[in-house]
């Protein structure tokens, strides 16, 4: 318990344009993974543009470790197909939480992450202050395929007797 700094909850909203990987289209899961840690969502049957809305919970220990999320197509009798991959750091949500921000009003934007060549952004990643908490929304392009973004969410929590940030 005295290694963690929090709880990082990623809400793993939708996917948008997945690939398809059966005959017309693909049963996709997402699988985020934060240094041993591996999380999975439920599987939405043949829906390119799933609504998971799935909760999942990592032990923030190292802020410096790279997120990484993967997104497969679960199939019955082999196993499951690739639909892509990005990565995400989570630096700059964890820098506003530093802040002092309660006397802010709710929809404040705290800060601006660019997408660029080096981040998995499809488009500008706004970290803002909404009902007490600080909240990152993320689009991100699917890498290593041909099509498809994920759509994500994250929070933190804090955990009474940790060390915190």
């Amino acid at each position: 318990m005295e290694n963690i700094l929090g709880l990082l909850r990623v809400h793993i909203r939708r996917g948008v344009n997945l690939a398809v990987r059966d005959v017309r289209s693909s049963d996709p899961y997402v699988i985020v993974k934060m240094g041993k840690q591996k999380l999975k969502t439920r599987v939405v049957k043949k829906n390119l543009n799933p609504e998971w809305n799935d909760d999942l919970t990592l032990s923030v220990t190292d802020s410096s470790l790279p997120i990484s999320l993967f997104v497969y197509d679960k199939d019955t009798f082999s196993l499951d197909d690739k639909m892509g991959d990005a990565e995400f750091e989570i630096g700059p949500f964890l820098a506003a939480l530093k802040l002092r921000l309660e006397d802010l009003p709710s929809g404040t934007i705290v800060s601006r992450v660019e997408a660029n060549r080096q981040n998995c952004l499809a488009e500008e990643s706004r970290i803002m202050w909404i009902d007490g908490k600080v909240v990152q929304d993320m689009v991100l392009r699917l890498r290593n395929v041909e099509c498809g973004e994920v759509e994500l969410q994250l929070q933190w929590v804090d955990i009474p007797g940790s060390r915190g940030l």
